[in-house]
């Protein structure tokens, strides 16, 4: 088994939880780039987000993860074969996945043991897809809340990576065929307690945790509620993705 940085096995039942759903119409959109729909390999699944989007679509849905947590929080479905395994040896055999993709995570991958892989499994006419989200918006108060906690409150705390994301990945190799892409958009429907969950998500938010004993949640709660009013009000919240897609 290939070593990973392991980012959020602690937080895998909040993960499940919280993290935002993607749109119906990224994967109607990336079924329609395939020449069959038998199988999509979801590489570093987490809980299953994206897999389950998938499984909508296609036939039967491989979605593997480094993490054990991860996949032992994942969200059931008989289209769906979670297992445990690293995005540069996935299991699959050769030429056997129409479709192959990376749901916010491919800033942790050994990119070309990765992308050696994914020719490897890719059948003819097959498309690897990957995607991003940063920046939520809800109203201009909120967003500045938020900013300001990722960048002051938890900024020291992130990783490296991160900074990958920020860019939508534009600063990484991507050695396939480019296909283009419609503008989409993430949208949840959350009260307070569903932003501060998702929050909760963030490797840095864990990562203060560990290096201050202190929880850096407690921080930011008052002026997000001064931001957002009645707490149990629920509002629209938005992340546009960022997504690159290409062909073996």
């Amino acid at each position: 088994m290939i070593s990973f940085k392991d980012h959020f096995s602690d937080v895998a039942q909040d993960y499940a939880r919280y993290r935002p759903h993607y749109p119906e119409e990224l994967f109607a959109f990336l079924a329609s780039l395939c020449r069959r729909r038998e199988l999509a390999w979801d590489c570093a699944t987490g809980s299953g987000q994206a897999a389950t989007g998938l499984a909508r679509f296609f036939e039967r849905v491989v979605a593997t993860d480094a993490s054990r947590q991860q996949i032992e929080n994942a969200r059931p479905d008989p289209k769906i074969d979670y297992r445990v395994a690293a995005a540069e040896e996935s299991g699959l055999s050769p030429a056997s996945a129409d479709l192959v993709t990376v749901a916010q995570a491919l800033h942790w991958l050994d990119l070309d043991r990765f992308y050696a892989e994914v020719r490897r499994v890719l059948a003819p006419g097959g498309a690897l897809a990957v995607w991003s989200y940063y920046w939520l918006h809800v109203d201009p108060k909120i967003d500045a809340v938020v900013r300001r906690y990722h960048d002051e409150t938890v900024g020291p705390c992130w990783p490296p990576e991160r900074a990958l994301v920020a860019r939508g990945y534009a600063s990484l190799p991507f050695p396939f065929e480019p296909v283009a892409s419609a503008p989409l958009s993430i949208e949840e429907r959350w009260d307070l307690a569903g932003l501060v969950g998702y929050l909760s998500t963030w490797s840095a938010t864990r990562r203060f945790r560990e290096s201050t004993g202190e929880e850096p949640l407690d921080l930011v709660i008052p002026d997000l509620l001064a931001a957002w009013g009645d707490p149990a009000e629920v509002k629209t919240v938005r992340w546009p993705l960022e997504i690159r897609v290409g062909r073996r």
